[in-house]
């Protein structure tokens, strides 16, 4: 026994450990393996020592510099991979705008603040002077959780939604920039927001809009998605009262989609779908969440339209988010009546919004039915002054 584990009787010889080789500094050398001559073995099976590869390191002598570790030459598809999602450093601090023609290359040092317009749940809007074209615009400031590639996939969206905005029915969108982990767009300023406008008749005037100013609102928002779907292949995502503005001259235009609606998506990830009243059935039910298309943007123009309509969102305000989820997945949707809490409507409109609020997905219409429907076709003949009225409730307003 004692010849077989040692010198000394009755004493176990350790198993070698892994030798290092120091080689100089001035010869770098990379990892390699060299294996240990094979070692006898005790009689129950133990080794006596290692038969693994040694590893060698490079060395770190005294009064010299560690060896370099050498290391394997990048291919050219691995430089054209990382280029294809490297940003530019200028991408936190420089956009460009695009207003009336002209581009300019700009940073937020360009935009004179004019004080806060607005505020939601994922950001603020102000009013702003880009100084070297004089133009006034609303900045929409939205916190953005993605990281760099995916910010650089932003931008491009946008530079597509720029080219191709043409619709009178959107807000027009001239320019973004990231700074400080903020996405600052740059958009066409309006005077109002839809949410804005009719909590004030309801709430301190004391009276609804007029059906004739609904057929309109639901008319521009119909466009507007159309137009979306059809020539830039975008589904909307966030069709809700705040993103739906006017203005004095009359105008009713569709805000916050493609760049916008992306980033807001990014920061929902992380927040229960529940936050999103205005969503459809088949995008918080996990079974059908992934397979929606623009019939659940149809849903929430119907919820949106129903609020408006009767100065009240057509849920009742729930104890917790997962009562929420429950009644909107599970429940009977919103139905809207001619005679609804004290509120007269025409059948017409009545059936255009519990159309747009069938709970099966797959018989809910899509926008040409829509723009097909008794309600938008009477809408799309009658003269109605929405200049005038917008007007006249912003003045009561102060604004």
């Amino acid at each position: 026994m004692a010849d077989q584990i040692g010198n000394q009787p009755n004493q176990v010889r350790r198993p070698e450990i892994l030798r290092m080789d120091f080689p100089q500094a001035s010869s770098p050398t990379p990892f390699t393996f060299r294996p240990l001559p094979s070692q006898p073995t005790d009689k129950i099976g133990a080794a006596a020592a290692s038969n693994r590869p040694k590893m060698t390191l490079p060395t770190v002598t005294k009064n010299k510099e560690p060896a370099i570790v050498s290391r394997s030459v990048p291919t050219e598809r691995t430089k054209a991979r990382e280029n294809k999602f490297k940003t530019c450093p200028s991408m936190n601090s420089v956009g460009k705008l695009q207003i009336n023609g002209a581009s300019y290359d700009f940073t937020s040092e360009d935009l004179q603040d004019l004080g806060e317009i607005g505020r939601g749940g994922f950001g603020t809007v102000n009013k702003m002077v880009h100084r070297k074209s004089g133009t006034v615009v609303a900045v929409k400031r939205i916190r953005s959780t993605v990281d760099k590639k995916e910010q650089k996939q932003l931008l491009m969206d946008l530079d597509v939604i720029m080219k191709s905005n043409e619709s009178k029915y959107i807000v027009q969108f001239y320019g973004a920039l990231f700074k400080e982990g903020d996405c600052w767009i740059c958009m066409e300023l309006m005077d109002t927001s839809l949410d804005k406008f009719y909590k004030f008749i309801y709430e301190k005037l004391k009276k609804r809009i007029p059906e004739p100013i609904l057929g309109k609102i639901a008319l521009a928002t119909v466009n507007a998605l159309n137009y979306l779907k059809e020539e830039l292949k975008i589904i909307h995502r966030d069709v809700k009262p705040s993103n739906i503005l006017l203005d004095k001259g009359g105008n009713i235009k569709l805000c916050d989609f493609g760049i916008s609606g992306q980033l807001v998506d990014s920061i929902a990830r992380t927040k229960d779908a529940g936050c999103r009243p205005y969503m459809a059935p088949e995008r918080i039910d996990p079974q059908t969440a992934k397979g929606y298309d623009v019939r659940s943007d149809v849903w929430s123009l119907g919820i949106t339209l129903m609020e408006v309509a009767t100065g009240h969102f057509p849920y009742k305000r729930w104890s917790s988010v997962f009562d929420q989820l429950h009644e909107v997945v599970n429940g009977d949707p919103p139905r809207l009546t001619t005679n609804h809490n004290a509120n007269t409507f025409t059948a017409e409109f009545v059936n255009f919004v519990n159309t747009c609020l069938i709970k099966p997905e797959h018989q809910r219409p899509k926008y040409k039915q829509l723009l097909q429907h008794p309600f938008i076709l009477r809408a799309q003949k009658e003269e109605v002054d929405v200049a005038a009225y917008v007007t006249e409730i912003m003045g009561r307003d102060g604004q």
